[in-house]
């Protein structure tokens, strides 16, 4: 059994955190006795209660939602700016979720949405080896040199970035601007911007496509669908994957 604390925030009650602070003050009880030591472990037949209510495990919910551009990958924002949160339907919002990792405010894509925190911590974690594919729309034309760069790992300042698979989908040279899908397992912040600066090709557009096995085809911005227990099972098993360290020698460039 786990731990007082991360009973209750795994049914939903509060952060783990605040869980704790529930504890401390007398609020917890286990079989009708009040618990304030920290590390109890209870039975797993215990009944346990937080204000003398009897809890219950959370249902564990995942959802995929195609994030539109001007929305902030949070629960809340100090700014006061609409957040993945507010757009979700008002049956959802009574349930305790949180995005997986975060999209840049103005990106748009596949975001995950969900109340398990261990799920999150697999998929966005150090360790993980999912993938994340993006769509890129960048100012000026990328040459095979320079997509090279990225797919043997781009240093950036005191930043080295992991190897990335790339290839040029199109060119547009009206507008002087070049169409690339990035395919990358690691998401440091505003990582695919950074290192398209750092090539002086700044990023235009930025839509993030895939990420492991689930994408946002056939979907509208701001929809939103429940994941099916075959996703979440392929996510899990996608984690445990090993990061890009070795690209393909030639990149794709369709001129």
């Amino acid at each position: 059994m786990d731990r007082l604390q991360k009973i209750i925030a795994a049914a939903g009650i509060a952060s783990r955190r605040k869980a704790e602070e529930m504890i401390k003050v007398g609020r917890v009880k286990v079989n009708d006795q009040v618990i304030t030591e920290m590390g109890f472990i209870p039975n797993k037949n215990d009944v346990i209660k937080v204000d003398n209510v009897i809890i219950t495990k959370e249902e564990k919910k995942y959802y995929c939602l195609y994030k539109p551009r001007n929305i902030i990958s949070s629960v809340n924002d100090e700014h006061n700016r609409t957040t993945v949160i507010d757009i979700l339907p008002s049956s959802l919002k009574t349930e305790r979720l949180f995005p997986v990792g975060r999209l840049d405010y103005d990106t748009k894509g596949v975001i995950l949405i969900t109340n398990d925190g261990n799920f999150m911590n697999e998929m966005v974690g150090p360790k993980s080896g999912i993938e994340k594919e993006y769509l890129v729309r960048i100012k000026g034309f990328l040459t095979k040199e320079e997509a090279m760069q990225l797919t043997e790992g781009l240093q950036v300042g005191k930043t080295k970035y992991l190897p990335a698979i790339v290839s040029v989908e199109s060119i547009d040279r009206k507008n002087q601007s070049s169409l690339v899908r990035v395919i990358i397992t690691e998401g440091q912040y505003h990582q695919i911007k950074v290192m398209f600066e750092a090539l002086n090709h700044p990023v235009k557009r930025l839509t993030r496509v895939r990420f492991g096995c689930i994408t946002i085809e056939g979907m509208k911005e701001g929809e939103i669908r429940p994941l099916t227990i075959h996703e979440v099972k392929t996510l899990h098993e996608l984690s445990k994957n090993d990061k890009i360290l070795n690209t393909p020698k030639k990149v794709k460039i369709r001129y």
